[in-house]
């Protein structure tokens, strides 16, 4: 799964004034996640389509190496789609090196007002804090899901994509360019985390 946008290649997320704190939370929760990986789990197949548990813990490295460049001012493209650098078992130490840096660059509230230069053109940092938390967020619960896991969802770290999810990618299209499966509906009484998959596609 790439970066969220709309029907128009226009970021819609509104985040609050800032919205960083779910995004700190979610760096948080996928760290957990990986260091929780066993050996056995790695072809596993996830709910991400074509993306082994191997694949998956490889692209989220990559995606918080990027979100911190990004943050700096750096260049999308300078990062790969996955950490091919990183050997199997070794992504939670990768992950905490790298968000290190990502807190270097994500503390300081200058980024709030900053221009991200996303695929589709650039954004606030406060928008790019949201599209990033909802992906981290979507992928933590792939690997989840796809390795019996069972993480303890934030409800700051849902508030955000929750508010954002109908306007970042309607229900219609699905497919080709947005690249999500149709809706799945959940009840309304369910858990914030199963009505956030389930609008991305996801069977909770």
């Amino acid at each position: 799964m790439t970066e969220t946008a709309n029907a128009s290649g226009a970021p819609s997320a509104r985040p609050s004034a800032d919205p960083r704190g779910g995004l700190f939370k979610a760096v948080d929760l996928a760290a957990e996640v990986l260091a929780a990986l066993r050996p056995d789990q790695y072809e596993a197949v996830t709910p991400c389509p074509d993306y082994t548990v191997r694949d998956l813990a490889n692209h989220l490295v990559s995606v918080l190496r990027r979100v911190a460049v990004l943050g700096a001012g750096g260049s999308f493209m300078s990062v790969p789609h996955f950490a091919e650098d990183v050997a199997d078992g070794d992504w939670a130490e990768a992950w905490t090196a790298s968000a290190k840096e990502f807190h270097t660059v994500w503390s300081d509230p200058a980024v709030l007002g900053r221009q991200i230069a996303l695929p589709w053109g650039p954004v606030p940092g406060a928008v790019a804090s949201v599209i990033y938390t909802n992906e981290f967020v979507l992928h933590i619960w792939d690997l989840a899901k796809a390795t019996g896991q069972s993480p303890v969802w934030d409800p700051e770290m849902l508030a955000a994509p929750l508010a954002n999810m109908r306007r970042a990618v309607p229900a219609e299209p699905r497919g080709g360019q947005v690249p999500f499966g149709p809706v799945v509906e959940v009840h309304e009484d369910a858990p914030d985390i199963d009505k956030l998959v389930g609008w991305y596609g996801r069977r909770p």
